[in-house]
């Protein structure tokens, strides 16, 4: 019998709400949207580079997103 499969994770975040990420997260992610590195978001939002990263890391697993680029898709479809 084979094992069922998971929800993929753009399924499950297709599912999630934009209310939970915090302010500095979206504007991460505005940013994000833009194109731009964590190291220029950095400079932006007056941040560390590492500061950046975690808000990164964090975005991607409240989205459940595998990477940059699906979380700017996803932020693209929840904005």
């Amino acid at each position: 019998m084979p094992f069922p499969q998971p929800a993929s994770p753009s399924a499950a975040a297709l599912r999630k709400p934009l209310a939970v990420i915090t302010p500095a997260e979206q504007k991460v992610l505005e940013l994000l949207r833009q194109g731009e590195s964590n190291r220029c978001i950095a400079r932006t939002l007056v941040l560390s580079p590492r500061t950046v990263e975690s808000h990164v890391s964090s975005l991607l697993a409240k989205t459940g997103c595998r990477n940059r680029t699906q979380l700017t898709l996803w932020s693209l479809t929840h904005a």
